[in-house]
């Protein structure tokens, strides 16, 4: 089994890493993590598309840092564009048999004008999708 492994560049989702480790450990599976970098288009970015690579760059070896902690090795890759269409051109590549996303991060109106990858995914992956949401505490 090989697992791609979604890495938010938005904000840190440790609990969706931890989920995939736990599979990992069920099933043997080998994980590729894979972070996008969100940017369409440069000419309509406030800020260089660098800025923006360089969360991808974080929150994916965030990740791989979080895997190898719980003894687990994976490889990430950083890619530019639209994240719902690069994970799963990714996934294809990989020859995944899961992709595992955190729940969207976006307030409610803005998935509605934005949409949402976790969704996305869910749509249009043409293979399984497990979307981890965030732990209710307390």
């Amino acid at each position: 089994m090989h697992i791609v492994l979604a890495a938010n560049p938005e904000t840190e989702q440790p609990w969706v890493t931890d989920a995939v480790a736990d599979l990992v450990r069920q099933t043997g599976a080998s994980v590729a993590v894979v972070a996008v970098d969100e940017l369409e288009s440069e000419h309509l970015a406030p800020l260089p598309r660098s800025v923006y690579t360089e969360r991808a760059r974080k929150a994916a070896e965030a990740a791989t840092a979080r895997l190898a902690a719980a003894g687990i090795e994976a490889t990430h890759t950083v890619l530019p564009g639209r994240p719902a269409e690069q994970i799963i051109r990714f996934a294809g590549e990989q020859r995944a048999d899961l992709i595992v996303s955190g729940s969207s991060v976006r307030p409610a109106m803005a998935q509605r004008l934005l949409g949402s990858v976790p969704l996305t995914l869910i749509e249009k992956a043409g293979r399984p999708v497990l979307v981890v949401t965030r732990p209710v505490t307390g």
